[in-house]
C-alpha cells in the first residue's frame, strides 16, 4: 500500500495488507517519530513480528523496551492510559480538548463533555523539567509551590535524546502562568522543577509529518 505523505497523511487511518497479516495501520507514534501504529488479532501477533523483522534487517531494525518508547513519548508531553489519561480526566484537563467535535453525532461521552464546556478546569496536565542529578520521578511524587501541595506527577523519566529529567504532571491551574518556582519530590529530596512551555524535542511536530 501507498504510505508515502501524500497518499497517507499524519492521522490516517486504513485497512491494508502488513506481511501475511490483514492490519489497521494508522499513522501515528508514541514516539514523536514518523511511525505507524499496525493492529492485528492476538492470532496473528507472531507472525507479524517476524514479517516486520525480516523486511527491517537490511535497515538494522531491533526490538525495544517499554522505558525506551516512555523516555521518547516524555520529550514530546505524551500522555498514556492509565498515567495520564483516565476515566477521572476531563479533555480541557489534559489538553484534548480540542480534538473534540460534538457535533459530528452521538458518541460514548458526548453529554459528559458537553456538560464541561466552558468549566476552568481545577487542575492541568503540564510537562515539567526537573533538576534533578541521579535519580528521576516515575509517578504519584507531589508537586509543591513552597508548603502548598499543587499537584501530583502521573508520569516521568529521563530524556536521553534531550538530556533532561522530564515529568508529566497535574498542576492547579491557579498557580500556572504566575510562578515557575514549582519543586518536584524525587527520593524524598525536593527538586527545582520548570513548567515547559514547548516540548524540549521537535516542538512543531515536523518530524511526525515528514
Amino acid at each position: 500500500a501507498d504510505v508515502s505523505n501524500d497518499a497517507f497523511p499524519f492521522f490516517s487511518v486504513r485497512r491494508m495488507p502488513v506481511g501475511l497479516s490483514d492490519a489497521i495501520v494508522t499513522r501515528m507514534s508514541l514516539t514523536g517519530e514518523l511511525g505507524y501504529e499496525i493492529t492485528v488479532p492476538a492470532g496473528q501477533h507472531r507472525a507479524l513480528f517476524h514479517d516486520l523483522m525480516r523486511a527491517g534487517a537490511p535497515f538494522g531494525i531491533r526490538p525495544f523496551g517499554m522505558r525506551a518508547l516512555d523516555s521518547l513519548r516524555l520529550e514530546k508531553g505524551y500522555g498514556s492510559w492509565g498515567t495520564e489519561f483516565a476515566q477521572n480526566i476531563t479533555p480541557a484537563m489534559c489538553g484534548l480538548d480540542h480534538h473534540v467535535v460534538p457535533d459530528k453525532g452521538h458518541f460514548v461521552g458526548r453529554e459528559a463533555f458537553l456538560a464541561t464546556v466552558g468549566e476552568v478546569p481545577e487542575q492541568r496536565l503540564v510537562l515539567l523539567r526537573v533538576d534533578s542529578t541521579d535519580a528521576d520521578a516515575v509517578g504519584f511524587e507531589p508537586v509543591w509551590l513552597g508548603e502548598r501541595r499543587v499537584g501530583y506527577v502521573t508520569s516521568g523519566g529521563y530524556g536521553h535524546w534531550v538530556g533532561q529529567s522530564l515529568a508529566l504532571a497535574y498542576v492547579d491551574a491557579d498557580v500556572l502562568g504566575t510562578t515557575d518556582a514549582l519543586e518536584v519530590d524525587v527520593i524524598g529530596d525536593r527538586c527545582a522543577a520548570t513548567v515547559l512551555r514547548e516540548v524540549p524535542h521537535d516542538p512543531s511536530g515536523s518530524r511526525l509529518r515528514a
